[in-house]
């Protein structure tokens, strides 16, 4: 950010600033890039509209389709919380949307348009995938089409402790983070054709992906 820059930004202020302001603010500025968790990743025109769609708490809500939950994972009685467990539940009712060996579940809303933003609880995991999926995504068996973002049905973000990483068609690309988010923000554009990856708390852009 340079001088003109920040006289840009705050010429509606009617208060003057001195050259001790403007170095200032200019220091911070370059002081806040590194606290980026991921150098690489670029700051994104889509933080626009999430900053205003979490101002005005219209974040959805979203549930999980209990049809579609793996017997390896627990679904909690408002079926918002997913628990893994390493003994295959007997209780599961055989379902053609149900996955039977990966442990996948699905959110119980669907859509073929706009601007979708989810916020995700993954401090007491550490290890997850949290992601989209295509409705295509295959239901059954232990091939690599069922599993997520090993084929072209799905984009995800993992951690297996102490990694991060974004995965899509068995591409697997580590994030390099200097720590997990406590929470996982996810927000989709499909007009702009771009997924992006954040943590609500510092607001930070984790992963961005632009794909059709």
């Amino acid at each position: 950010m340079t001088r003109d820059d920040v006289e840009e930004l705050l010429e509606t202020y009617s208060d003057p600033l001195t050259d001790e302001d403007l170095v200032e603010m200019m220091s911070a500025s370059e002081e806040s890039k590194k606290r980026n968790f991921n150098e690489k990743c670029a700051w994104s025109p889509l933080l626009t509209p999430l900053w205003a769609t979490a101002a005005l708490d219209c974040l959805q809500t979203w549930s999980i389709d209990e049809r579609t939950v793996s017997p390896f994972l627990q679904l909690s009685d408002d079926r918002k919380t997913l628990t893994f467990s390493a003994k295959k539940s007997k209780a599961c009712a055989d379902d053609p949307e149900r996955f039977d060996h990966w442990p996948n579940a699905l959110a119980a809303t669907s859509f073929q348009a706009g601007l979708h933003a989810l916020m995700v609880n993954v401090q007491n995991s550490c290890a997850y995938k949290v992601g989209v999926a295509l409705g295509q995504l295959p239901r059954k068996g232990s091939g690599s089409d069922s599993r997520l973002g090993h084929s072209a049905y799905s984009w995800v973000f993992s951690r297996y402790d102490p990694e991060c990483c974004f995965s899509h068609d068995g591409q697997h690309e580590p994030l390099g983070l200097l720590r997990c988010p406590a929470q996982l923000g996810i927000l989709l554009d499909l007009q702009a054709q771009e997924l992006l990856f954040y943590d609500p708390a510092s607001g930070v852009v984790l992963h961005t992906h632009h794909a059709s």
